[in-house]
């Protein structure tokens, strides 16, 4: 357990603060590390020099860089406007995929991202005689790229804009929290619906930022035909599974490319043959010199949620229930999908979600572990106390903070006691497909009446095409046998909390003395043939239904989702109110938290463009292990295949090893080919697939991951332990070169093949 801190430290781990020890000496370049087994990365290595920079932490929007702007002069940067303007040559290439990050690397709109971002495009594309997850795809001419499903989207951020003053203006004065809710709410989609007027191409949105105490509007190009162009074999793109996934060392080939098209006439378009290449205002280039130990690194993307700001109460939650239920949960699920996989369409169509599930159940137990284990819960109650104690320590502190603190604790013990019926409900319509597109019909015949701006944001008629083609893809991912069983393991889950917490959705499916059994039967009768299970009346549904044509349904889960709307109501109510009522009170906090602070703070983590930057550099997972060299090698990847999943390198590759095909992929200190690195940059989910760049804004790999020990960085982040994984460039073109004769790309890239 670590050692109490000051509360200026604990604030640096929350917020940043930089160390700035003398720079190290670089390794000569004539010295290779040489590694010839997958244990050499994790071999005993002297300790390396002092950093020339400890990242602190934070995902820093692009603007607040600019008061870093001598750091990122000193750490070599050439031009930090490149990194302060996200209109730049560098931070216009990089891009949102709705999930995940991406980046324009060619000027005919080829997209880089992580392999682990493209499951859904090549689930899409599978079948169970060509199963692209497994074997991978390269298209290899432009005609052969195949569409990555009608809702896949990439977003081409165009502006960002304050717009604080005009969603809080005068808020404070109204009363009740719920109409001070709707009020902000209207304003934020009066400044949408302003944004996108006459533009039908953009996409623009209003995010919160340090817990709601500034506001920004993003404008976004929003491209709709994005094609599968190349991802490698699963024995490359995953490889190592479960077993690697959030460890170090890994040996991972996590890249995959894109292509965005447009119409002829070069704007956004839906999928058609006649489509071109998006042609991308800026896009990224190749690093030209290799990358070491030591060196700057940035990651641009956009991660998804952060909860750095979080109170010591929110945190301890988190702890006795958020993640112990979720690991319970998620650990079901993915046992239930392994009983059912001899079903081979049954286990192409749960790929997607089972690799999702099994990487979120790692995350969420070294989360746990990190906030129990790792003593970062105690820190985090520590650091709130010395907040008080500093609040209180000053009248005109107390005055001005004080009681926003107390009625910020009040609502949120306050929000505890409807958990459990809020998760049951949420889980159903997330994880059942079918109860899902039920629930959405059900809302859509609500809100279709009224007129469009006064209509629920989600159910504005600009989402409405996104609506309809998540219902058409969801032919490629439902089996109705996997619904079924996730659907009722819901409700299960939901018979182990006090029938008090108990959602009624219990009773109203399994009985008023619901068992595991009754529950079981009840969902055999409500997927037994739903008509939702055809895309045409799902469509058809949500385009034209009305409630009264609802209520004459025969399909029981129309019926079911009736029902569960009033529990959909009530739930809303209490969200909205409780968000009015912390609008007025975070803010204090975050103004208190912002005033005791000695350093900068960046806002928690909300799927806008974001830049973290720190070193290359390795760890030691605890105080007395040896020290992880930051690079991972080819030679370690060889040693690792078995042949037995998931160490199974295709053979391909241990023949192109084998042979030494390296071409002038190798790095001189290694001695070999480097496959993945460390670098000391604060990432959490949403950031896969995201660019990691030089000091020059050169690709130099992707961030795919980060290790075990530091997950709670989501919370507190530690500088000597938090560690982000990055695919290396080199690694990916060396595959494409020596593995997958991906020669096109290679060229179009700027790259000469030379295996």
């Amino acid at each position: 357990m670590r050692s109490p801190v000051s509360f200026c430290a604990l604030l640096a781990l929350v917020a940043g603060c930089a160390s700035t020890p003398p720079e190290p000496a670089r390794p000569p370049l004539a010295a290779p590390v040489a590694s010839t087994s997958a244990s050499a990365a994790a071999s005993p290595v002297p300790p390396p020099p002092a950093p020339v920079f400890e990242n602190p932490g934070g995902m820093w929007m692009p603007e607040q860089l600019k008061a870093q702007t001598e750091t990122l002069r000193r750490l070599g940067v050439d031009d930090p406007s490149k990194l302060t303007d996200p209109m730049s040559s560098v931070l216009g290439a990089i891009v949102f995929l709705g999930g995940c990050s991406a980046s324009f690397v060619s000027p005919e709109g080829l997209v880089v991202t992580n392999h682990h971002c493209v499951q859904g495009a090549l689930q899409y594309n599978s079948t169970p005689e060509q199963n692209l997850i497994e074997h991978g795809y390269l298209a290899k001419t432009r005609a052969d790229e195949r569409s990555a499903g009608p809702a896949a989207r990439v977003f081409v951020t165009q502006a960002i804009t304050e717009v604080t003053a005009k969603v809080l203006a005068g808020v404070d004065a109204e009363k009740d929290d719920r109409s001070r809710y709707k009020k902000m709410e209207q304003r934020q989609k009066d400044l949408v619906a302003a944004c996108e007027a006459g533009r039908p191409e953009v996409r623009c949105t209003v995010a919160r930022y340090f817990e709601g105490a500034s506001y920004f509007q993003i404008e976004q190009l929003e491209l709709r035909d994005v094609r599968l162009v190349y991802a490698p074999a699963a024995g490359i793109g995953n490889y190592g599974g479960e077993i690697d996934n959030w460890r170090w060392p890994r040996h991972t080939g996590d890249f995959s490319f894109y292509r965005a098209y447009v119409g002829p006439d070069g704007k956004p378009a839906d999928y058609s043959k006649d489509n071109v290449p998006y042609k991308p205002r800026h896009a990224l280039k190749l690093a030209t010199t290799p990358l070491g130990a030591g060196d700057f690194v940035v990651v641009a993307g956009y991660p998804g949620r952060t909860s750095r700001w979080k109170t010591a109460r929110e945190v301890r939650e988190a702890v006795e229930w958020a993640y112990p239920r979720r690991i319970r949960t998620f650990d079901h699920w993915l046992k239930l999908i392994a009983s059912l996989s001899s079903d081979k369409e049954l286990a192409l169509k749960a790929e997607p979600l089972n690799r999702g599930l099994a990487n979120y159940l790692t995350n969420s137990r070294g989360q746990l572990d990190g906030l129990v284990k790792g003593g970062l819960l105690e820190q985090r109650e520590r650091q709130e106390r010395e907040l008080l104690a500093w609040i209180d320590a000053d009248p005109g502190r107390k005055a001005a903070y004080g009681p926003a603190l107390a009625r910020q604790r009040e609502l949120l013990l306050g929000a505890e006691k409807t958990r459990e019926k809020d998760a049951t409900l949420g889980e159903l319509s997330r994880f059942s497909h079918l109860f899902g597109a039920a629930m959405t019909i059900v809302r859509m015949a609500e809100e279709r009446p009224k007129p469009d701006a006064e209509r629920e944001p989600d159910f504005q008629q600009r989402n409405w095409r996104r609506t309809r083609q998540w219902l058409v893809t969801m032919s490629r991912q439902l089996h109705r046998t996997l619904d079924r069983e996730l659907f009722a393991s819901v409700l299960g889950e939901a018979l182990t909390v006090p029938e008090a917490e108990r959602s009624e959705l219990v009773a109203w499916v399994g009985g008023a003395h619901a068992t595991p059994e009754s529950i079981a039967k009840a969902s055999m009768k409500l997927f037994d043939k739903p008509s939702l299970a055809d895309e045409k009346a799902r469509v058809e549904a949500f385009d034209k239904a009305t409630t009264a044509s609802l209520r004459a349904s025969r399909d029981p889960l129309i019926q079911l989702a009736l029902r569960a709307r009033a529990l959909v109501r009530e739930q809303e109510a209490r969200k909205e109110s409780l968000e009015g009522a912390l609008a007025l009170v975070r803010p204090a906090y975050v103004e208190a938290m912002k005033k005791a602070s000695p350093v900068p703070l960046s806002p928690d983590a909300n799927a806008t463009l974001r830049l973290t930057y720190g070193t290359v550099r390795g760890y030691r997972p605890t105080p007395d292990a040896p020290v992880f060299r930051p690079f991972s090698t080819l030679s370690e990847v060889v040693a690792k295949h078995t042949g037995k999943d998931p160490f199974v390198a295709p053979q391909a590759l241990l023949d192109a090893a084998a042979k030494k095909r390296l071409g002038p992929y190798v790095d001189g200190r290694l001695g070999d080919v480097p496959v993945d690195f460390l670098a000391d940059l604060h990432i959490t989910g949403g950031n896969s697939g995201s660019a990691t760049l030089n000091a020059r804004g050169e690709l130099v790999g992707l961030v795919f991951d980060g290790n075990y020990e530091a997950m709670a960085s989501d919370w507190v982040f530690v500088p000597s332990l938090t560690r982000s994984i990055h695919v290396d460039v080199r690694y990916m073109l060396w595959v494409m070169d020596a593995v997958d004769g991906a020669d096109h790309l290679l060229t179009e890239l700027g790259v000469t093949p030379s295996l």
